[in-house]
């Protein structure tokens, strides 16, 4: 064997060996969940929900760090340039694979990036209205909406939050004029709809069941295509005269792109094992959630399809964030 490829080969034994021992030993400190939003908003619920489950089976703390802004943009490049040593990853939205075609300035890829961990979860938005609005129907939010354009303001967790992409698809196929009023997550979206300073909301039923069910807000709607078992009582937009209507959110935990694959193995395994915890998939599901817990290769392949999707249609309603 030459001596160049000699030498290249104890090289990469040695790097192997030197990532299998940091996998061995991970991890030895506490580990940072950025999240992208504020406390209360629905990425947050579900990183308070998995970590503490998480420091208890890694035997480390988990601190949940809020970076909310910019529809997850601030956070996604902090974690797209912390260290690759397995202690910073992030929780993150759809709006990751979204914003590289909404904002015209975004200082991170979603693919070349980060190293996929695994999804989390997929959950509908909830059409809520706030309880003075003369509404309790899609078809009568429609009227009025007709009957008062440009007049009607509906919040969103932010420009390409899944929530505000359902909005400019329900005014594109119902045909109505509304305001959009972007907030940094879905937390204090929901807030100010409750608090009546805005009509209307599409909001992430994780967040949505509890306050339509408290009477807080009006539920009308639900985004997917076959109704939620925790509110059957509402009927989804497509069977509500729009036949496929369907904008589904998500969330799952990407790391560093350069993080040891040992470690993104290890957290997958520990993260998947925790979506499936009997008692936690009980509370994910009564809240309008559905837990997915893939690989980190499905979990890469779906970031790449929703990137795609998003793409084609930010550019065909030429929709630019605000």
């Amino acid at each position: 064997m030459p001596a160049v490829g000699a030498q290249a080969l104890r090289v990469a034994i040695i790097l192997a060996a030197a990532t299998a021992a940091c996998a061995e030993e991970y991890p030895s400190k506490p580990i940072r969940m950025i999240v992208a939003v504020p406390p209360g908003g629905p990425a947050d619920t579900l990183a308070r929900m998995v970590g503490p489950r998480l420091s208890e089976t890694l035997g480390q703390p988990v601190v949940i760090d809020n970076r909310p802004g910019a529809n997850g943009n601030i956070a996604y490049e902090i974690a797209a340039r912390a260290v690759p040593d397995g202690y910073t990853f992030v929780l993150v939205a759809a709006g990751v694979a979204i914003n590289p075609s909404l904002y015209r300035e975004v200082r991170f890829d979603p693919v070349k990036d980060f190293a996929p961990i695994t999804e989390g979860i997929s959950v509908p938005n909830i059409l809520i209205v706030h309880p003075s609005v003369a509404a309790s129907s899609v078809k009568e939010l429609i009227a009025l909406a007709k009957a008062r354009p440009g007049q009607l303001a509906f919040a969103s967790a932010g420009s390409g939050s899944s929530g505000h992409l359902a909005l400019e698809e329900f005014k594109h196929v119902a045909g109505i004029d509304v305001i959009h009023v972007p907030y940094k997550g879905g937390g204090p979206a929901l807030t100010e709809v409750i608090a009546g300073q805005v009509q209307a909301l599409f909001s992430l039923a994780l967040v949505a069941v509890p306050q339509v069910k408290a009477g807080k807000v009006r539920g009308l709607a639900i985004t997917s295509l076959r109704r939620s078992a925790v509110a059957p009582e509402l009927p989804t937009i497509a069977e509500s005269g729009f036949p496929g209507f369907e904008v589904v959110g998500w969330f799952g935990w990407l790391a560093p792109a350069a993080t040891p694959k040992p470690v993104v193995e290890r957290l997958n395994r520990e993260l998947v094992r925790i979506l499936h915890d009997p008692a936690l998939k009980e509370r994910l599901v009564g809240l309008g959630s559905d837990p997915v817990g893939g690989t980190p290769q499905q979990f890469g392949k779906f970031i790449r399809s929703e990137r795609d999707r998003w793409a084609r249609v930010i550019k065909q309603a030429q929709i630019r964030a605000e």
